[in-house]
């Protein structure tokens, strides 16, 4: 079907929201977009992007914008807490034919999506309050006092998701019992590579994004913004960690705090409203696969709209297509934090024997096309 005369509202200003505007940009329909926050930011972290999420941004025509600002990623370490390596993994050698990985600053990844939409305008501040079916339509009330009518309407507005609490039961993001502090810091290594420490259930990663900058990344028990992280991180974790920290005595304004979660639902539609990406199906970041989940739902979503012969059987379709893989990757997720959890000395064990086969498993349908 082509998307004349269908008017569309995405609900969020992310990762996952722009990519579908991206990919829905030549169906045809009237798209309005709405996101909570004020406008576009400069601030966050830094991203990780796998070779199934590189190949989307092909797809989308923002390969090359994001190749001239990110860092080509070639080799992933895993190490234990005191800096013993356990396995390593050619990760370009893994991923090729599918896509390089690369890391870069959010915000390069945002400014590059926002450019990918053209002339398609963002209602900054602005979210709804209220989803109420009218027929085939739904009635959106904003919370500017305004209520404008869809016949599509698609939460992309994370693991939060107001969509998804307005329209789906009101139905809340799992704790996975793990409180995450993410920073930046200053390169300090020349080699790309992705590196964790493990500790008993906790991670310590170091990413870099840039020539200049390092992406900061730790995991922690369930406890929001415990006393005391700092210094037990630093006791704990060989250098680099001392190093890294210190990069929040001078800038503590890059430190982004909070717990992690997952979403799992039984269906992601409710008539004609859509949950796409974490509003769906967030999981535990250890595959670093959040965005290249919702870059892939964004491409299907809109083969699945073309190849339909209307709404309701190209969201059906979407799901059907969706749902293996995104369930692949909350099954790896929950395996590799058991993996984790365990005692060190069987965790070190096992990783050393058999921690890149888990690796190259983990990943392996999601080489395949979405």
């Amino acid at each position: 079907m082509r998307g004349d005369g269908v008017r569309v509202l995405i609900v969020g200003g992310g990762v996952a929201g722009l990519a579908t505007v991206a990919a829905l940009r030549t169906w045809g329909a009237t798209m309005d977009v709405v996101e909570r926050t004020p406008g576009p930011t400069d601030s966050g972290t830094g991203i990780y992007l796998t070779g199934n999420a590189t190949r989307v941004l092909d797809v989308l025509g923002l390969r090359e914008p994001i190749a001239d600002v990110a860092v080509e990623i070639t080799r992933q370490r895993s190490t234990n807490q005191r800096g013993r390596r356990l396995f390593d993994i050619d990760v370009a050698a893994l991923w090729h034919g599918v896509g390089p990985c690369v890391s870069l600053p959010r915000a390069h990844l945002h400014r590059a999506l926002l450019d990918g939409i053209g002339e398609i305008p963002i209602r900054w501040g602005r979210q709804p309050v209220a989803l109420v079916r009218e027929g085939d339509l739904v009635a959106v009330e904003f919370d500017d006092g305004g209520t404008e009518r869809y016949d599509l309407v698609i939460g992309a507005d994370g693991v939060n998701s107001s969509v998804r609490r307005l329209a789906f039961d009101g139905q809340p993001a799992r704790s996975l019992g793990q409180y995450a502090y993410r920073w930046l810091a200053p390169r300090i290594d020349a080699e790309p590579v992705w590196s964790v420490q493990l500790g008993r259930g906790k991670q310590f990663l170091t990413i870099p994004i840039s020539d200049e900058q390092t992406y900061c990344y730790y995991n922690d028990g369930a406890v929001p913004d415990r006393p005391g992280w700092r210094d037990e991180l630093g006791a704990t974790y060989p250098e680099p960690a001392a190093a890294m920290l210190k990069a929040l005595d001078s800038d503590a304004s890059t430190l982004h705090a909070g717990p992690n979660q997952e979403v799992v639902l039984d269906t992601w539609s409710r008539g004609p409203v859509l949950l796409v990406g974490d509003a769906a199906h967030a999981t535990s970041p250890n595959m670093a696969q959040g965005a290249a989940m919702a870059l892939e739902d964004a491409v299907v979503l809109a083969e699945s709209l073309v190849a339909a012969g209307n709404l309701g059987k190209a969201l059906r379709a979407y799901e059907a297509r969706r749902r293996p893989r995104t369930d692949w990757v909350l099954g790896q997720t929950h395996r590799r934090d058991k993996a984790t959890g365990l005692p060190p000395m069987l965790r070190d064990t096992v990783l050393s024997r058999l921690g890149e086969r888990m690796f190259r498993s983990n990943y392996g349908p999601l080489f395949a096309q979405p």
